[in-house]
């Protein structure tokens, strides 16, 4: 095959970027000096394929290093893995966060996403772009959700190099953020997992019942406070009776779909192709959603320990978690934490002397949404871009790499922990007959106390925001993020589960619940939430590549109108929007109309 290769140079620091995650060329054929050995020696076939997944973490050594991803670094990148250049470049430019083109080694992402605009993000904006101007040496760039809803407006600053530096500023003003940005080193150190948790202390918490009392860093303190002693349930119970525990649990899986974790995990354990691979989507980009990352950086270990059961008992050796970009912090808890598993025999060829082996890898994202759908997770992690796949064939059957894969998000994971601890009885007696076991919540916007909260499946949505401490004029609440739905603030008993929801017209999602009051002006929300659907569709299905356009045409023209002026284009929305739920590949065209449709349903938003 004739990979057009053109005729850039890397630069030496981009060679080095590059060499230093694959080790040095082997030949000229690579990029090396040229030898008498060349013409005897080539690398193609499955040899090459089987180096693809590492397109994704080259070109984050690259823009790590440099800040952009030139011709040359592109080129010389493709050389090493045998990957065409063309498709390598469609990669790249599939994410928001790398750049084909110079940009200044400091980038500095500021959020405008739903918890963030509510909080003056429009504001924040337009006073960090006016004292970092050109010249500054920082590339400012307005974004989707970062992430820290729970402490709104928020900036991340990332400056190149080796090692790259990252500085989070949160709740961030102009002079912090400039700081983060102008010196990375010297900004603020980020508060305790443990802040974004109200609850943290208290008894009776399962999920959360480690952050902000165990040090994240320590294996020791995680196993004086119970780590480890599921993993040995696990192991008396054999992998058929570890899903047995999970499926008499009644536990479903978190991230929206509600899926039965049991089922999954038995579909992919029974499959005779081998190997079995384990994903854990830790790509948590749904605006409004956090509860992941503060699990994450507040008990990394927990998510180590839940993977490797869940690794066993399924027949998988070698598991991924693909992780948010935009989560630094996590991103060093987690390899700590999976560095010292490593070393201390609970990761690794001979696990708790059991003669099982399992590792794992991190792979980073790089800032696409769709990529918390399965499929396109895969995908990315392959070195493609990050497009959904159609279904049938499952995961379950044909899923990383085309082999039997099990997929689950940070929380189902780490749910995974009590149900062998307590039991599959126990565990099912909590929250309700269709909704077993604790759920975590993610509140932000117009409340006193935003965090992550854990509730039983089966409190209103009343009793949480109680807990928060709604403000005065509450105007509507928006349930599972921008892929979700608005209800009224006359609504509060909506039960939180998966079923109360549904049978209300609404949905549960995540476990995303921001507040409004009466100041944030709902057309503009609308408006905020379209664009975000524009920008992150991958393009890949007529439905929602062009309806999302659509949708967000119609709301610029309607955001300021009402009545029998809005008529028209209230139509049209209708219209697109069920094309797009009726015909989209994946949940991203199927969802985008969720929230402007239950806003102008339930709200009355343009009456």
């Amino acid at each position: 095959m004739d990979l057009h290769f053109g005729d850039s140079k890397p630069t030496d620091e981009e060679r080095a970027a590059v060499d230093d995650l694959l080790g040095p060329p082997e030949s000229s054929w690579e990029g090396a000096d040229r030898s008498d050995a060349d013409l005897r020696w080539a690398r193609g076939g499955r040899v090459a394929r089987d180096r693809r997944d590492l397109l994704l973490p080259g070109l984050h050594a690259l823009n790590d290093r440099i800040g952009w991803i030139s011709d040359g670094a592109l080129d010389y990148l493709c050389r090493r893995l045998t990957v065409p250049p063309a498709e390598a470049y469609g990669v790249a430019t599939f994410y928001a966060m790398f750049s084909v083109k110079p940009r200044p080694t400091t980038v500095l992402h500021v959020c405008t996403d739903l918890a963030c605009a509510a909080a003056g993000a429009p504001e924040l904006c337009a006073g960090i772009e006016e004292r970092l101007s050109l010249g500054s040496g920082v590339s400012v760039e307005r974004g989707p959700c970062l992430g820290l809803c729970e402490r709104a407006p928020a900036a991340l600053a990332i400056r190149a190099g080796d090692p790259v530096r990252t500085a989070v500023s949160a709740p961030a003003t102009v002079e912090r953020a400039v700081l983060a940005a102008s010196a990375p080193d010297s900004a603020p150190e980020e508060p305790p997992a443990a802040l974004a948790v109200p609850q943290a202390g208290q008894d009776g918490l399962m999920l959360l019942h480690r952050v902000g009392v165990v040090d994240p860093a320590s294996l020791d303190d995680y196993r004086a406070h119970g780590g480890y002693t599921a993993l040995r349930r696990a192991f008396e119970l054999g992998p058929a009776g570890v899903i047995r525990e999970v499926t008499d649990s009644g536990l479903v899986g978190r991230g929206g779909a509600a899926f039965p974790t049991g089922r999954k995990w038995q579909a992919t354990a029974s499959q005779p192709d081998h190997p079995h691979y384990l994903v854990c989507n830790a790509d948590e980009s749904e605006p409004g959603t956090f509860k992941d990352r503060v699990l994450m950086e507040g008990d990394p270990y927990a998510l180590v320990e839940a993977m490797t059961i869940a690794a066993y008992a399924t027949g998988a050796h070698r598991g991924f978690v693909y992780l948010r970009g935009e989560y630094p912090r996590a991103l060093h808890r987690l390899e700590h934490a999976i560095a010292q598993a490593r070393a201390r025999g609970l990761l690794g060829d001979d696990i708790l002397g059991q003669g099982y082996a399992f590792d794992l890898e991190i792979r980073r994202g790089a800032g696409a949404y769709i990529c918390g759908e399965e499929t396109a997770l895969f995908n990315s992690i392959e070195g493609y871009r990050g497009e959904p796949r159609s279904k049938p064939p499952f995961p379950v059957e044909k899923g990383l790499f085309g082999k039997p894969t099990v997929e689950n998000n940070v929380e189902t994971l780490v749910n995974v922990l009590p149900v062998l601890t307590m039991g599959a009885p126990a565990y099912a007696a909590i929250g309700t007959e269709r909704s077993t076991g604790p759920k975590l919540f993610c509140v932000s916007g117009s409340v006193e106390r935003p965090g992550v909260y854990e509730l039983p499946f089966g409190a209103t949505l009343g009793d949480l925001l109680v807990l928060a401490g709604v403000r005065e004029g509450l105007r509507a609440v928006l349930l599972g993020g921008a892929a979700g739905g608005f209800v009224r603030a006359d609504e509060l008993g909506i039960p939180l589960t998966f079923e109360g929801t549904r049978e209300a017209g609404t949905t549960l999602g995540s476990g995303v619940v921001m507040a409004f009051d009466d100041t944030v002006p709902l057309p503009r929300l609308l408006l905020r939430i379209a664009e975000f659907f524009r920008d992150e569709s991958c393009g890949q299905c007529v439905p929602c590549r062009v309806g999302t356009v659509r949708q967000e045409e119609a709301l610029h023209r309607i955001v300021e109108r009402t009545g029998a002026d809005a008529a028209g284009d209230i139509a049209l929305l209708r219209e697109v929007g069920r094309a797009m739920r009726d015909a989209s590949i994946c949940g991203l065209g199927q969802t985008a109309w969720n929230a402007v449709e239950s806003a102008i349903d339930r709200l009355g938003a343009y009456e």
